[in-house]
């Protein structure tokens, strides 16, 4: 065999040295990109309308994370099939930290089982950051005539399929929370879903519906005004705003409670530096612990967590069993 067709032995080396050397220059980038990172106006993408619990989240840690980021946050509203429409367009984005995407119980843990165009959207985003918690609320109308929840529960045990719930759609967090009190409960309230919140709070407040689960910040105009009556609440503890009503937890029910106890997150598109998700999820964690943002948080019934942000993915992953589970009993298929 000639020396110019004898198979090269330096051939893997030089390739591994190749690779080395791309995956350092790679990493080198990723570095000096967050180095400068932000420097310019970051969008944030609610994928839901304006005025709801996650749009009013959003623009209190916009302005916290304004402060430790330095750089404008603007928020962007893209509602659409219950937030699958903007979580797709943050999948969707350049993967260079400018586009962030506010993430939910319902946009990372339930459509991806309801909708089959979403059930690969989870692949396609990065977890950044579990920011804050909220508490839901159980209400009554006020034409049931009760005012604690041993009242509430003994009334519709002691007439089943007299009173119904409104809930935001088939498979929503608040049907699979309905559905797990009557399996839990043993009682037999029956689930109407209507075509989002709104709606269904609208025939709450008309007493078309007795019964309806709520985010706390919607639900606290209509309880202080006296138009529903709450009787229980999925939290981590008692609302400052509503010191006499029970946890479920203190009810004993502590599936209930975990299940009704929404956070709200952040996630960035799959192939983000990782040096730039490091930065961006110091500075959303400082941001959602901020004075000003704790306060603003309180009021909402709300609260910064305190996880170890790098189980943020495990707890979502955790969250899609059980909802899946929820979902199978309830003879749900992704549509």
């Amino acid at each position: 065999m000639s020396a110019s067709r004898r198979p090269s032995r330096r051939l893997p080396s030089l390739t591994a040295a190749a690779l080395t050397a791309v995956t350092g220059l790679g990493l080198s980038l990723g570095a000096q990109a967050a180095d400068n990172y932000p420097s310019k106006p970051i969008k944030l993408i609610v994928p839901f309308a304006a005025g709801g619990s996650t749009d009013i989240v959003a623009r209190v840690l916009a302005e916290g994370m304004r402060t430790t980021l330095g750089q404008p946050i603007v928020v962007d509203n893209r509602g659409g099939a219950g937030g699958l429409i903007g979580t797709e367009a943050v999948a969707q984005a350049p993967a260079d930290g400018y586009t962030v995407g506010m993430a939910t119980v319902s946009t990372m843990t339930i459509n991806p089982l309801l909708y089959t165009r979403g059930q690969a959207l989870g692949s396609k985003l990065i977890p950044v950051a579990n920011l804050v918690t909220m508490p839901s609320v159980w209400m009554a109308h006020p034409k049931m005539g009760v005012n604690n929840f041993a009242d509430f529960l003994a009334k519709i045990k002691a007439q089943p399929k007299v009173y119904s719930a409104g809930v935001p759609g088939v498979g929503t967090l608040g049907h699979l929370m309905m559905a797990s009190f009557n399996e839990t409960m043993k009682t037999d309230v029956q689930i109407v879903p209507y075509r989002g919140n709104g709606p269904a709070l609208n025939d709450a407040l008309a007493g078309m519906v007795q019964v309806m689960t709520d985010q706390l910040p919607s639900a606290l105009p209509q309880i202080k005004g006296g138009k529903l009556i709450p009787v229980a609440l999925s939290a981590t503890a008692r609302s400052p705003e509503l010191p006499n009503v029970p946890t479920f937890k203190e009810l004993g029910y502590d599936d209930l409670n975990a299940l009704g106890i929404s956070w709200f997150g952040i996630v960035v598109p799959k192939n983000t530096p990782a040096p730039i998700v490091k930065k961006l999820q110091e500075a959303a964690v400082k941001a959602a612990h901020l004075p000003e943002v704790q306060k603003h948080l309180q009021t909402l019934g709300a609260a910064p967590t305190d996880m170890d942000q790098s189980k943020f993915p495990a707890q979502i992953a955790a969250d899609i069993q059980r909802n899946k589970a929820q979902l199978d009993k309830a003879g749900i298929k992704p549509e």
